[in-house]
């Protein structure tokens, strides 16, 4: 299927890796041209030279903190005028309710709420001026069925939800859509982190550790950052316009619900 979006210009956070990666690569296979931003500039720039010489798109990088203020000028500055915006940073980390304190929401908050909004608050206006937008942000699961050891999570990335409800409506009738995409386990680092507490808190081996989680998913197997990243692109396409403000899941079926 031809998306309809070649020569078009994404900004893809938390890029160079991930199912951030993923996303990068369907646009990029599409024909969009990147700015993709990443803490860390080794893999960032490796994985934007790959993406160069495979797609023979035109990408810009940004190695910065999303989740911080200065980073996040840092990124708009290169991202002005993009028609496409994925929204995307890694989550905070596991534990217990009674383990966290303010400080430990505050950077959950900042990661995973308050960054996406700036990077839409920032861009969605030209966006809506030129007629036609896309942003897709990157949630969880457990915006749908809270996962009791993600509290932090939970929080931050159910706000977000939050927000995009009111604020997709709102912006709709100017060409822009604002979805989330909601992935279960995939075989990234932040499965590789999530099951490796699994490994310390039961003393089990990681093999163990992934079985267990597998028989828990009907699919029977962990996603891939390839296919998340094809829903993605889609959500990016010019057949996505009567798509507006929905949460996706991408979990092979393991959260369990009817709406």
């Amino acid at each position: 299927m031809d998306l309809g979006i070649k020569g078009k210009k994404a900004l893809v956070c938390a890029g160079s890796k991930g199912l951030g990666l993923g996303c990068a690569e369907a646009l990029a296979a599409a024909g969009v041209d990147l700015v993709l931003n990443a803490r860390g500039a080794e893999a960032l720039d490796a994985s934007a030279d790959r993406l160069r010489q495979e797609y023979d798109v035109t990408i810009t990088t940004v190695a910065a903190d999303i989740a911080t203020q200065e980073g996040q000028a840092l990124v708009l500055k290169a991202a002005e005028g993009v028609d496409i915006l994925v929204n995307n940073a890694g989550g905070p980390p596991p534990g217990m309710w009674h383990d966290w304190d303010r400080s430990n929401f505050i950077a959950a908050l900042d990661a995973n709420m308050l960054a996406p909004i700036a990077m839409i608050k920032g861009l969605v206006p030209a966006m809506m001026d030129r007629g036609w937008g896309r942003v897709v942000n990157i949630t969880s699961q457990s915006v749908r069925a809270p996962i009791g050891v993600l509290g932090l999570s939970n929080a931050a990335r159910t706000g977000l939800t939050g927000y995009v409800a009111g604020t997709s409506r709102q912006v709709a009738g100017k060409g822009v859509t604002i979805n989330n995409l909601l992935p279960g386990i995939h075989a990234t680092d932040r499965a590789d982190a999530l099951d490796g507490a699994v490994v310390k808190a039961q003393g089990i081996t990681l093999d163990e550790a992934r079985q267990a989680r597998q028989a828990t998913i009907p699919a029977g197997r962990y996603g891939t950052r390839q296919e998340f990243g094809q829903a993605c692109a889609f959500l990016c396409s010019v057949h996505a316009g009567f798509i507006v403000g929905q949460n996706i899941l991408l979990d092979g079926g393991g959260t369990n619900i009817t709406m």
